[in-house]
């Protein structure tokens, strides 16, 4: 009455569940019986007890169960007479096909079936298989006998590489003349239990939200089998392992056994207690049975996802701090709070609500992203003498919703005290800016307004002091004490000063607190306009055709720095004097801001006139101008444009000033004449001078080493009769070609150098320039003068006479009259040792 499974335990038999015995391998020696033990066990309750089965096989059932099958070719379809004139036709037959289970240990080759043809007993047939697992690929899995017909196969089988074939076999004479028609052979590989299942993935992530109701979807693990799926090879069943952690009970999560989907089977998932579970979940082939099935495990990893069940918390009942008074974006005190749902998220987000005690929004309250803290800020600046101190209400929250039956705390809820702190604050103008309105021309030393500051500390007496910060026309002066304002100078609504008839400077004003305050306080003085500026005549120059014309008049207009309506319109009128003014021009009126200009006569002498207007405006009383206009008066080409002859001639240059230009022109020319040709005749005199010296002599423009060291002074070929003064000179004139420095210029007459002709040969250059250096060799007046001196010498042999006769304390006699010889360096020398009997 109960599904049962059964295990052999000879390796030569397997049963199916359906009580089928098979012989996997051949069975030898089948004189005896055969005995083996089977073992029932119910598929579905493992506690019931094993029972032992003998099952006695007989030779001769065995042969008969393991005797190849013989399939014959099916007749040749015949029609023809018989006893009745007729011959029944026989029908095919349907050829079973052949079922060969996969994973055979052997031997191999294994006989499968015999083919027979009912020709083969009086004429030699040769039989063939042909198709894929025969000759087509995957070719030599089946072979045939070609003389018995029986076919074989070779090797063991797979189902799931491969799980049918379609075989034909066929039968021809010796001759290759086909005796029989193909016969269709289908093999079927029968499946063995030979594949575990496998999950598509070793982990799986799965989640539900914590305090979830019990039947709640969590996941879903799925594996597969490549085994068949039609039979129990190929039914995978699930089931679940273990749970890790076992908290608060082993069995939480259930999974079902053919979908592979987990479920919560109880209640009390707590994320704050337990955020991870790990699952290991076993799926198992012949529909789950554990002592046939083949298993295999997989992991699920369930986390638990927060809900917002856990309402923040404030620390503590009571929070303080303090802040300054007139400051603002202050910290004044942190909000701490705690929250056990899950760290920045919304369920964990701290919003923090200030309740009462802050009607003017003096307070806000932001959250710290990090640490969720509530930072109690000043938006708005507080005051001292107006309030002291802010009793508020703090409430917190998160940025979701509470869970579902869920509560708010009563810790959520806190009180605020905060003190604030006096300081010295600046003096505060009542009216700033302040604006006044007098008209311009107010005269120094008039007094303007009082401009006074409060101080806002009432409750310290301080003393307020002013002064000017800024008056850019330093028209204005502050009293110290009490801030009245008192003109310096003339008020001028025309000053560059003073935009759009307004005047601004800026006043200071300071206690005498610790620290110091000041504040800033603007005067505005709006000037009323009044009619001191004349108008001003426009254009101030014109030009106009000596003959009258009727397109020959000039424009004008005036300029007026007023406003209105001390400006237009204006009066335009000539003098009486002089009488030429009003006999030759004539002023005719356009509008109340233009008039005309033109010629009285019919012709005017071409030059440059200045004539006299006078402007007047409107003002109350009116004021007036008389300005000139100068007007060139040229003649017109036929267009009325002067030409080119009349514009300088209406320029004005007479005979004399063309001329005076002509002649400053001729001497700045003359001046850079003379300059070039004195520059190039100092050039030919610096080139026509003879070299005197050798170049390597000249020292004027040399770079001379003083740091170059020999190998002492023995060493050296000195002639130091070169260092000594010679008492004359005749030994030097007459000293042959060579070089000769003295160290002061003598006093005798100049050598003569040869004169070079004007237009001498190219031969006689090289003979002129000997005899010139020969003559500067020999020349002692020929510098350099001073040459380098050695007076260290200390070697053996020196010419030199001993200079212990300069002793002062020597008591002999020693004539220094020589020093006059020596020339002027050494005068001062012999003033003081020489012509000593004059002492």
């Amino acid at each position: 009455s109960r599904e049962v499974g059964f295990v052999s335990s000879d390796p030569k038999f397997s049963v199916r569940p359906d009580g089928t015995v098979y012989a996997e391998q051949e069975v030898a020696n089948l004189s005896e019986p055969v005995q083996f033990m089977l073992t029932a066990r119910g598929l579905h309750d493992p506690h019931i007890w094993e029972t032992t089965v003998k099952i006695s096989v007989t030779c001769s059932e065995a042969s008969k169960k393991m005797q190849a099958e013989v399939i014959k070719f099916s007749r040749r379809h015949q029609r023809g007479s018989s006893a009745n004139g007729l011959r029944r036709q026989k029908r095919d037959w349907v050829i079973p096909p052949i079922n060969v289970p996969e994973n055979s240990r052997g031997p191999f080759p294994h006989m499968l079936v015999r083919i027979r043809s009912d020709q083969d007993k009086n004429d030699g047939i040769r039989y063939s298989i042909t198709g894929a697992g025969a000759d087509q690929p995957p070719s030599g899995i089946y072979n045939i006998d070609p003389i018995s017909g029986n076919m074989f196969v070779t090797q063991p089988l797979d189902r799931e590489e491969k799980a049918s074939f379609h075989l034909r076999a066929h039968a021809v004479d010796m001759n290759g003349n086909q005796v029989e028609n193909p016969v269709d052979l289908y093999i079927y590989v029968i499946d063995m239990n030979d594949n575990r299942p496998e999950f598509q993935n070793q982990v799986y992530n799965g989640s539900v939200a914590e305090g979830s109701k019990p039947g709640s979807s969590v996941m879903q693990v799925t594996a597969t089998d490549s085994d068949d799926s039609t039979t129990a090879n190929g039914m995978v069943r699930y089931r679940i392992l273990s749970q890790i952690p076992e908290t608060p009970i082993s069995n939480m999560f259930t999974i079902n056994s053919e979908t592979g989907d987990i479920v919560t089977v109880a209640a009390g998932l707590d994320r704050e207690k337990v955020s991870q579970y790990t699952v290991i979940v076993q799926a198992t082939d012949m529909e789950g049975n554990n002592n046939f099935g083949l298993s295999n495990t997989a992991t699920a990893l369930i986390c638990i996802t927060d809900i917002n069940d856990n309402p923040p918390e404030l620390t503590v009942r009571t929070f303080s701090g303090e802040v300054p008074e007139n400051k603002v974006n202050v910290v004044v005190t942190n909000l701490t709070v705690v929250d056990k749902d899950q760290p920045h998220s919304p369920n964990w987000n701290a919003v923090y609500r200030i309740v009462s005690g802050d009607p003017s929004g003096h307070f806000t309250i932001r959250t710290n992203p990090i640490t969720n803290e509530g930072m109690l800020t000043v938006v708005k600046p507080v005051d001292f003498e107006m309030n002291r101190a802010f009793m508020l209400t703090v409430v917190v929250s998160n940025q979701a919703h509470l869970a579902s039956g869920i509560q708010s705390s009563l810790q959520s809820t806190a009180g605020v005290t905060i003190s604030v702190q006096d300081v010295n604050e600046p003096p505060v103008f009542p009216v700033n800016p302040k604006m006044i309105r007098f008209e311009e021309g107010v005269p120094a030393g008039t007094t303007l307004t009082v401009f006074s500051a409060q101080d806002p500390d009432h409750f310290i007496q301080q003393t307020v002091r002013y002064s000017k910060l800024s008056d850019p026309a330093n028209w204005l002066k502050i009293n110290r004490t009490n801030g009245q304002i008192t003109t310096m100078a003339l008020l001028d609504r025309e000053s560059m000063y003073v935009k759009n008839n307004m005047y601004e400077a800026t006043f200071l004003a300071f206690d005498n607190g610790s620290p110091q305050a000041s504040g800033t306080g603007t005067l505005q003085i709006y000037l009323i306009d009044v009619n001191d500026n004349a108008p001003v005549l426009i254009p101030r120059e014109a030009q106009i055709c000596e003959h009258s014309r009727p397109n020959s008049k000039i424009n004008i207009t005036a300029s007026d720095t007023d406003a209105d309506p001390n400006v237009g319109p204006f009066v335009f009128e000539l003098p009486t004097f002089p009488a030429s003014i009003r006999r030759n021009w004539t002023i005719s009126r356009l509008n109340g801001d233009y008039a005309q200009l033109r010629l009285r006569i019919s012709y005017l002498e071409a030059g440059v006139y200045e004539i006299p207007v006078i402007v007047s405006d409107s003002g109350n009383p009116p004021l007036s101008n008389r300005s000139t206009i100068r007007i060139k008066v040229c003649p017109c080409d036929n267009n009325g444009d002067c030409s080119a002859t009349g514009a300088v001639a209406a320029a004005g240059l007479g005979t004399g000033a063309i001329i005076a230009i002509l002649i400053c022109i001729i001497i700045l020319l003359s001046i850079v004449l003379l300059f070039v040709v004195w520059m190039k005749r100092r050039e030919k005199e610096r080139q026509a001078k003879p070299l005197l010296i050798d170049p390597e002599d000249d020292v004027r423009d040399n770079i001379l080493k003083y740091d170059e060291e020999g190998g002492g002074e023995e060493d050296q070929d000195y002639d130091l009769s070169q260092l000594q003064q010679p008492e004359s000179l005749d030994h030097i004139i007459t000293k042959p070609t060579g070089v000769r420095r003295v160290d002061e210029r003598p006093v005798v007459a100049e050598s003569q150098y040869p004169v070079r002709s004007n237009l001498p040969h190219p031969g006689d250059i090289g003979d002129f320039i000997n005899d010139g250096l020969r003559a500067a060799d020999n020349d002692p007046t020929a510098p350099p003068y001073d040459s380098l001196l050695v007076f260290d010498y200390e070697g053996s042999g020196s010419t030199a006479g001993s200079v212990s006769s300069l002793n002062s304390s020597s008591s002999g006699q020693q004539d220094y009259d020589y020093l006059n010889d020596w020339g002027p360096r050494f005068k001062k020398l012999a003033d003081l040792y020489g012509g000593g009997d004059d002492d």
